[in-house]
């Protein structure tokens, strides 16, 4: 099987027809003499929408195809980012009404976009089939099917909210009302490809989720169809002629409103899953782009998310939906596009996308990072934090219940520790390549202060064993005697990189590392300090598992010698001992249940603490 690959947005373009119509000439344009009594004020309070396009004129006349918007947005994408449609190896298309029966959507938009031979998917549905777009586009990069892959939402469906379709059959009910003033035209592109932009950021997309819940839920919106069901006879094909589904209303948008409530406590049931499988940690999040229907409808999912206890703050939602409209597939494209246009998205930063479908209740979520280029101008990546392994690895087959206990929960607490430092505004410019000497400096600097004082506590633990833990009171001795020079390193590279003896001993702890050390000291002074071995799990793992990664990211932007990054290259080179004696101090028989928790509990607090440490660098400037 092929490996796979990372894969990145390196390009976005969107497209809005017409002019921005405001909500006095919105009546105009779809003409309002066939409204249900009060219908269209009451939606457009609701939906907070101000400004909104469409490819209609102001006598209802279609003016642009859904093929052309949506090739539109793909050039505009493909100009973004400095290619030519040639270059792309398959077109991967969401809408919910193409301008044709058949052919594929997929296919009209690449005879209009021309290029070369390319893999085609058109997917149908609501707001959710331009995800799954985006789903399948990425998956064939990342598969290595192709190098470079565009998916493009997009949606023409003024035309269907005419005063003429309006005007024939039966009364509009709201159902139909809702829809008539909530949707407009528009559609947006992304570009994927299998490497960063060396001269931008780009998005790397770290998952993609679509799911269905149609087994439990009846149809909600709907087109072609008499009622909620369908049956045999009810359907639009089934009327003996177009003409009588269309004097029938069967053609009509409509929307099950009352349904709405049930498509909000679903999403957050699936929202709920994917943090419990350790997908995203709503804290960790700095964006979230969430598409949505109406600004009304924005607080019920606010209320289930804080009800939930995983609110996301609100400062980091963005929406555009007041000044674009609902244009479905292609709203969380829109969205994207302006964002990544007004450059909102900084390298290290989480950006969460949301898009419910009411259709028949889908839901698509993805997980995107911002990636910057390095200065030299090659692409550097950022290592996806919940993807890295815990340093000790997956349980043994032979572990007993405790030990293999153990081992995952410290894994829980790595992971965790891992999504923390991908926040920690100095690791992630390290991370992303924009570091800078006085960075590097700093570090040095603010760790040297704890690190002094590791060896200290150690050797305090060490006189706190009993003799029935002698196996770790001997080892504790021998970790001091290997730790308590290593301050020293952190003052020689402070030194060759151009600080001074004088300014970096006499430089006071940080808050986190005051925090830090009184803790250790606490716990090293408990009897039989066994917990102790939690924090070593954090504190050498961070040097096994990343300052070796620190310290050649940190050579490569800043230009250093070996000799100026020794601190971290020791560690890198020489905590897997320390990790080989964890492992088997943690499989020695002297660890039971009771003391296991204890481990992980202190693992954890640590964790905590040293990103808080690492945290106030920048705060301590």
């Amino acid at each position: 099987m092929a490996e796979t690959r990372d894969i990145y947005i390196t390009g976005c373009g969107a497209f809005l027809p017409g002019e921005p119509v405001d909500n006095e000439q919105i009546a105009r344009r779809l003409g309002a003499q066939h409204d249900a009594p009060g219908s269209r004020a009451r939606v457009l309070s609701a939906n907070g929408i101000r400004t909104r396009h469409y490819a209609i004129d102001d006598d209802g006349t279609t003016t642009m195809l859904n093929e052309e918007l949506a090739a539109e947005a793909v050039e505009r994408a493909a100009k973004d980012r400095g290619v030519t449609i040639d270059e792309v190896g398959m077109l991967a298309t969401g809408t919910t009404q193409g301008d044709l029966l058949v052919p594929g959507f997929a296919s009209m938009v690449h005879g209009r976009l021309g290029g070369g031979p390319m893999e085609l998917l058109s997917s149908s549905g609501v707001c959710a089939s331009g995800m799954a777009a985006f789903k399948a586009a990425a998956a064939s990069v990342r598969l290595g099917e192709h190098d470079m892959a565009v998916a493009v939402g997009s949606e023409l469906v003024s035309r269907t909210l005419t005063a003429r379709r309006f005007a024939t059959g039966s009364r509009s009910t709201f159902d139909a009302e809702f829809l008539r003033w909530t949707l407009s035209d528009g559609a947006g592109a992304v570009v994927l490809e299998a490497e960063p932009r060396p001269d931008r950021t780009s998005l790397r997309v770290d998952w993609v989720h679509t799911v269905s819940y149609a087994h439990e839920h009846p149809v909600c919106m709907r087109a072609g169809l008499d009622g909620p069901v369908a049956e045999v006879g009810r359907t639009w094909f089934d009327q003996p002629s177009v003409a009588q589904a269309e004097a029938d209303g069967m053609l009509r948008l409509r929307q099950d409103v009352r349904a709405l409530p049930g498509l909000f406590q679903v999403g957050l049931r699936e929202f709920v899953a994917l943090v419990r499988a350790g997908k995203f940690d709503p804290a960790q999040i700095d964006h979230v782009l969430c598409h949505y229907s109406a600004e009304h409808f924005k607080a019920d999912i606010f209320r289930l998310l804080r009800e939930a206890d995983l609110m996301i703050d609100e400062e980091k939602w963005f929406s555009n939906l007041q000044t674009r409209g609902n244009t479905g597939a292609a709203s969380i494209f829109v969205m994207l596009e302006e964002c990544w246009q007004t450059d909102r998205f900084q390298p290290g930063e989480q950006i969460l996308l949301i898009v419910p479908e009411s259709g028949r209740f889908t839901f698509a979520f993805a997980l995107l990072t911002c990636v910057g280029p390095s200065p030299s101008g090659a692409p550097l990546a950022v290592a996806a934090p919940v993807e890295t392994p815990s340093p000790l690895g997956e349980p043994a087959a032979d572990d007993n219940g405790v030990v293999r206990w153990t081992v995952l929960e410290l894994a829980h607490v790595w992971s965790d520790l891992e999504r923390r430092l991908a926040k920690v505004p100095l690791i992630r410019r390290i991370e992303t390549g924009t570091a800078t000497l006085g960075d590097y400096q700093a570090l040095l600097l603010h760790l040297r202060q704890q690190v002094v004082e590791g060896g200290r506590w150690i050797s305090r633990a060490a006189s706190n064993f009993s003799v029935d833990l002698f196996e770790l009171r001997s080892a504790a001795i021998r970790h001091a005697a290997e730790e308590h020079r290593d301050y020293q390193l952190l003052e020689e590279d402070f030194c060759a990189v151009g600080g001074t003896l004088a300014e970096i001993r006499g430089a006071r702890k940080n808050i986190g590392s005051e925090a830090l050390s009184a803790f250790m000291f606490h716990q090293a002074s408990q009897p039989d300090p066994v917990d102790l071995l939690g924090a070593m799990f954090v504190i050498e793992g961070l040097g096994t598992a990343k300052a070796l990664g620190w310290a050649r990211r940190l050579q490569e932007q800043l230009d250093l010698g070996d000799d100026q990054v020794r601190f971290l290259r020791y560690h890198g080179a020489n905590d897997d001992d320390h990790f080989e004696q964890l492992r088997a101090l943690l499989r020695s028989g002297l660890i039971d249940r009771p003391r296991a928790e204890r481990i992980v509990r202190t693992a954890a607090v640590v964790a905590r603490l040293y990103t808080m440490q690492l945290a106030e660098v920048d705060d301590a400037a």
